[in-house]
């Protein structure tokens, strides 16, 4: 059964005034006391919590830190709230595809569409002018390399589901520096298994797809490393790197209980270790994008507790790279998402569970524990799909400040454009 008006209402407006203060506070305590002028700004480090709304961040908090605790993500001196609408003529909600071309490009587009616009043109991604600038470039996901939000910063195609192009154009055409995550499948042509054999027991679906010819072969060829294990992570050197950790996602998401995993190859957290120090190796900076796509996937099957996990591991992500920025002051950092997932709430376990018989919404899940406390939590999922609502951004680096108020999702590319680049559109 579906909620009444009234209390979803209610909720709504509970949401918006505590985002309302999330947003003060983060800029009272955080306001800079210095007049310096701060540093230009060399690197660029984006993440994404793919689907992580506000009560995503919320519950991840409570989970790892308790009732007082801030996540790293969150203990950061800035933050904004990002409108996620789409440009599509059949549904505002976003998809993963709209929404990562709107932050890399600036332009709105329809679901599906990686940096093209709406007739199909492509449109220039900041990671592309990066490149022309003579930064080094790097995507790392737990999703498929390929992916909508990775893609969308290095590649153009009409459909998403074009993915042994997009992997083309990575090493051929965008030439990114590092790629790491998920998804040989699209490397490889079908009967070609690769590292990671056809068909495995946890997904018998899976197996190599590629309609491109060998790419692993071919990103040999162009000068990358290719890497497939953590020790081949650790050991490898060299500037181009290329490394593929599962069939798809490097994760099983199922409902909880229905062989849901989440044990990556490779953690996040390394992989972006690792990005960073091959990265860095280019003199004049760096834009790197880092994905967990957990978040999303475990919020669509309404499991709380690998959302949460997820969560977690791009949360020691994003403290390794602050470590990096405290020690490189031209680094910006920026934890966002493209778009919210599940329509979560936060409330207290026990009470009368306003889904019902569960045929339309999932309904609570939980009791989770919160960290140094003997209180507990549970999730309220109301769609396995994405929703509307309105994600959480923070920031820290030299022009961090750009990045607080209320704003599209648009404006995120502009801000960056000008920050590296000198350009305004404003």
């Amino acid at each position: 059964m579906f909620r009444s008006k009234r209390r979803t209402a209610l909720l709504i407006a509970g949401l918006s005034a505590g985002l309302t203060l999330y947003h003060a506070s983060q800029a009272a305590w955080a306001a800079p006391t210095k007049q310096s002028k701060p540093p230009e700004v060399k690197n660029v480090i984006l993440f994404v919590g793919d689907g992580m709304g506000t009560a995503h961040r919320n519950a991840i908090r409570l989970a790892t830190k308790g009732l007082s605790g801030e996540l790293e993500m969150d203990s950061m001196p800035y933050s904004g709230l990002v409108h996620t609408n789409s440009a599509d003529a059949k549904s505002f909600i976003t998809d993963s595809a709209a929404a990562a071309t709107a932050i890399a490009s600036g332009v709105k587009t329809y679901n599906g569409a990686i940096s093209v616009d709406r007739q199909g043109k492509p449109v220039e991604t900041i990671l592309e002018q990066a490149k022309k600038a003579g930064k080094a470039t790097g995507l790392v996901t737990t999703a498929q390399v390929t992916d909508a939000t990775p893609a969308a910063f290095a590649a153009h195609t009409a459909s998403r589901s074009a993915q042994s192009d997009i992997a083309k154009q990575y090493i051929e055409q965008t030439k990114v520096d590092v790629i790491l995550g998920g998804g040989e499948d699209y490397w490889y042509p079908n009967g070609n298994p690769g590292y990671y054999p056809d068909h495995p027991a946890e997904d018998p679906e899976e197996a190599s797809k590629g309609t491109q010819g060998n790419l692993v072969e071919r990103a040999k060829q162009l000068g990358y490393t290719y890497v497939r294990t953590a020790d081949e992570l650790k050991q490898a050197s060299g500037r181009k790197l290329l490394g593929l950790f599962a069939n798809e996602e490097m994760f099983q998401q199922r409902p909880e209980g229905e062989g849901d995993v989440y044990n990556p190859v490779v953690s996040l957290p390394d992989m972006t270790k690792k990005a960073l120090d091959v990265l860095s190796q280019n003199k004049k900076g760096f834009f790197l994008v880092v994905e967990e796509e957990a978040i999303d996937e475990m919020s669509h099957e309404n499991n709380g507790s690998l959302m949460i996990k997820a969560g977690q591991q791009l949360d020691e992500a994003v403290a390794a790279a602050k470590q990096y920025a405290k020690r490189h002051r031209d680094t910006l950092v920026l934890v966002l998402a493209d778009h919210e997932c599940g329509g979560l709430t936060i409330e207290t376990p026990g009470g009368t569970d306003e889904s019902g018989d569960g045929k339309t919404i999932s309904g609570e899940d939980g009791p989770f524990p919160i960290a140094r406390s003997t209180q507990t939590f549970a999730l309220d999922w109301t769609t396995t799909g994405h929703t509307a609502a309105d994600v959480p951004l923070t920031a820290m680096g030299p022009g961090a400040e750009r990045f607080a108020g209320v704003y599209e999702n648009t404006r995120i590319h502009d801000i960056l454009e000008e920050l590296l680049f000198g350009k305004s559109k404003r």
